[in-house]
């Protein structure tokens, strides 16, 4: 099955159903309300699309429907990451890389931890 392409707001979308699905459509505006400024129209659109992409999924009970994620997040995440790495950085990770870590202000357990991962990949 390959994964369909996902936008950013619906990206904001199946975070929240990733994290606390079923959710009614209610819930879902009420959630992203706080963080967006989209309208209930506008989220409930995110929804019916990302049904139509077959990335969430629905039940219904009586009135209302709730919602989940059809789609593994990981697995999203994966062939997002690989897009974009061939997009920007022609598929190379290693000027990726170096351009986050050259860039980013990284605390001393952020560094500790991306060189753990590093040793981890190494002995691999």
């Amino acid at each position: 099955m390959s994964l369909p392409q996902i936008s950013e707001a619906e990206w904001e979308v199946m975070r929240l159903l990733w994290t606390q699905s079923p959710l009614t459509a209610n819930q879902v505006v009420k959630a992203l309300s706080t963080t967006k400024p989209w309208k209930p129209k506008t989220i409930k659109t995110l929804l019916s699309r990302l049904v139509k992409k077959k990335a969430a999924g629905f039940d219904r009970k009586g009135r209302e429907y709730d919602y989940y994620p059809l789609v593994d997040e990981a697995e999203c995440v994966r062939v997002e990451s690989r897009s974009f790495l061939r997009r920007v950085y022609g598929g190379a990770a290693k000027p990726m890389l170096a351009a986050f870590i050259e860039n980013e202000d990284l605390c001393t357990e952020d560094i500790d931890e991306l060189r753990r991962i590093l040793d981890k990949k190494g002995n691999a």
